[in-house]
């Protein structure tokens, strides 16, 4: 983050002296994050899926149940699954496209907590145009020069080759646009994923609308590249998740069950 944007008294992500602590924070997170899902309207019949890396037993993760409505996930419902598709805590199966995707992304990229993928309208939307977003606001320079395209489509991902091949094209970035498909984020924690994928989506949403309204006028290459200082760390992707949050628990305290 910009040491300049540092201010006394900013909350911090936690810390934790127990892995049992830590995981049910991820687990809390999660949880909160399909339900906010819902509430944005990102749930598309069964499709999407959130992943989130065990603190204590790193190659496995955890995730929703499959066919299971995001605004009715609780904790308890979360599966446990290692990165041979063995469910390890959990009575309902996952999504095998799902497995397929997170799996290979949660090996490929130890520094990945959590890993995000819906069929939100704008995102869709936007991934049949084969382009990256432009810089055109200052939320959307949160992705500039950290986002990646798939650049086809083959159906839906259920080789793990497929989710070996979306892994190497995204990289080392926070995200990636899957053309015909929709979108996906990763973060260093779930709030970070999540946080990007709302607001990426939102950004697709702002240049189809600027597009279809005329020949919106993008930031200038250096300043794109000082806001995405500004707007696009780790810790700005924590941050602006957790008013989400308090908001999503207080109104749906049953997500913590």
């Amino acid at each position: 983050m910009d040491e300049r944007l540092v201010k006394p008294g900013l909350p911090q992500p936690p810390t934790f002296d127990r892995l049992s602590d830590e995981r049910l924070y991820r687990k809390q997170r999660l949880a909160g994050a399909f339900r906010l899902f819902a509430h944005f309207g990102f749930d598309e019949g069964v499709a999407g899926h959130i992943t989130v890396r065990d603190p204590e037993f790193t190659h496995q993760f955890w995730v929703n149940p499959f066919g299971m409505y995001f605004g009715q996930i609780r904790v308890s419902d979360l599966v446990l699954v290692n990165h041979q598709g063995e469910i390890l805590e959990g009575d309902r199966p996952i999504n095998a496209a799902g497995f397929a995707i997170h799996s290979q992304i949660h090996q490929g990229r130890p520094d990945v907590i959590a890993a995000v993928h819906a069929h939100s309208l704008y995102g869709k939307t936007w991934s049949t145009l084969g382009r990256l977003l432009d810089p055109l606001t200052q939320d959307a320079c949160a992705f500039y020069g950290d986002h990646a395209l798939l650049d086809d489509y083959t159906g839906v991902v259920l080789e793990m080759s497929e989710g070996e091949r979306l892994a190497r094209t995204l990289g080392n970035a926070k995200a990636i646009i899957l053309r015909n498909h929709g979108l996906l984020t990763v973060g260093h924690s779930v709030d970070e994923a999540i946080w990007w994928f709302i607001t990426m989506d939102r950004s697709c949403q702002s240049q189809l609308m600027a597009e279809a309204a005329g020949k919106p006028i993008a930031i200038a290459p250096e300043i794109a590249q000082l806001t995405y200082t500004q707007v696009g760390s780790h810790y700005m992707g924590w941050f602006s998740f957790q008013s989400l949050y308090e908001m999503i628990v207080r109104q749906q305290p049953d997500l913590l069950e």
